[in-house]
């Protein structure tokens, strides 16, 4: 089959209601907040600025497009039908790119209504969202998500391939909260955040380099004619499986080295807006930055040291 016929073929428009309800509904849901609920929070909860903020609302639409872009035509239907690639861009979207932005969406006051501190939904939470079992929790999932058996049913059962998406994509809402959950209390420090997604890096390799380095067609759902592209089986494994291991891994580190420098100009910012003043006793006390203090008077150097 040539290039163009496989194109035409393969690539025809197919409607997705499922998914247009499911984004219809989130985006419902996020006018609700922002038209009904957001107005009715008292400043006393949200705090001097706005109920949600425009860089919220950036996030939520960010958010959005991605839901839809990795669950509808076309990246859907290649990534379930033809190529094993495009199925790893499509999780890779719906587990690290999209949980972050509607994170990064949700104000706290919003995230306190939902899961109230006290109550046994935050008792859960608060277990279950700790670093180590959110890691370890997430990872089995996309480990076992590579198992043969269960990529082959997935494709081949509808019902049971939306399952396992609910799943990994609950656990990569799960794992990305001490990095940039709404519950500051839950949060990591940004150099734990550092490590935290060094170590997410590690574990897609073992997958990612199974799939590189086997010789033969590992699922058998994607081992069929026609091919798009005139990719072989094993040849789009391999692909997926070096995506696995470098463009995800590539996409973690990014935002290490973007936490990491933010952390660092933040403390170095902090560290402008303090002096070390040395007094007649000897002993060192942090005062403001010279700029937020008045300029001694003549009087006053003459009075020495205040005493505390």
């Amino acid at each position: 089959m040539s290039l163009l016929a496989a194109e035409t073929v393969s690539l025809r428009w197919a409607p997705h209601p499922e998914v247009w309800l499911l984004v219809a509904g989130v985006v419902a849901l996020g006018i609700y907040v922002d038209r009904v609920i957001a107005p009715k929070v008292p400043a006393s909860i949200r705090g001097d600025g706005p109920a949600i903020t425009r860089r919220q609302k950036a996030f939520f639409v960010a958010g959005v497009l991605v839901l839809w872009g990795a669950s509808d035509w076309p990246l859907h239907d290649i990534a379930e039908q033809y190529l094993y690639l495009f199925h790893m861009i499509q999780h890779l979207l719906l587990t690290m790119v999209m949980p972050p932005l509607f994170w990064l969406a949700t104000p706290a006051w919003l995230a306190e209504l939902v899961v109230a501190r006290g109550s046994r939904g935050w008792g859960v939470l608060s277990r279950v969202a700790r670093p180590v079992p959110a890691a370890v929790i997430f990872n089995a999932l996309v480990i076992a998500t590579h198992w043969t058996v269960m990529v082959n049913t997935s494709v081949q059962v509808g019902p049971f391939h939306y399952t396992v998406h609910l799943i990994i994509v609950t656990a990569a809402f799960l794992m990305w909260i001490p990095v940039c959950g709404p519950w500051k209390e839950l949060r990591l420090s940004a150099i734990g955040q550092c490590v935290y997604l060094f170590a997410q890096s590690i574990i897609p390799t073992v997958p990612g380099a199974w799939l590189t380095m086997a010789d033969s067609a590992v699922y058998g759902a994607y081992d069929h004619l026609p091919r798009l592209w005139d990719i072989s089986a094993v040849t789009d494994q391999q692909y997926a499986g070096l995506f696995m291991k470098v463009g995800g891994g590539a996409y973690l580190w990014a935002l290490i080295i973007v936490i990491f420098f933010r952390w660092s100009l933040k403390a170095e910012k902090e560290d402008a807006s303090l002096r070390y003043v040395r007094i007649e006793d000897g002993i060192d006390y942090v005062a403001p930055a010279p700029e937020t203090v008045p300029a001694p008077t003549v009087a006053a150097a003459a009075a020495g040291p205040t005493q505390h």
